[in-house]
């Protein structure tokens, strides 16, 4: 087995078409899936303002309390969907990290839908 030096291409990432880079694609298309998943749901309960600027619609909001009260039930994991979909752009919302009770009413945005 060779090793490979940080400068060299292939560094930090599984073999190619190894078991460990199978289950990252797996696990990045999880993952993908939850998303698109909390936008529908931000979609169906948030609240239209606004038109978005043109092509892309009204602009949809919801509060934190109520995206979780709702969401929940579907995953456990809803403050770390929302910090992934922030950082594919697709929602916005204020503070580094949302907290149930203390952040209910942070209004997460949802700037654009995957795809």
């Amino acid at each position: 087995m060779v090793r490979l030096q940080r400068d060299q291409d292939g560094y930090g990432r599984p073999l190619e078409g190894s078991l460990t880079e199978q289950r990252g694609q797996d696990a990045h298309v999880h993952i993908s899936r939850e998303v698109e998943e909390l936008c529908q749901v931000i979609r169906d309960i948030g609240e239209s303002c606004g038109d978005g600027g043109g092509e892309k619609g009204p602009v949809v909001t919801v509060e934190f309390g109520k995206l979780f009260e709702h969401y929940v039930n579907i995953s456990n994991k809803v403050v770390g969907i929302l910090l992934r979909a922030r950082k594919q752009g697709l929602v916005s919302f204020e503070g580094e990290m949302l907290w149930q009770g203390q952040d209910e009413r942070v209004l997460i945005t949802l700037l654009h839908s995957p795809g």
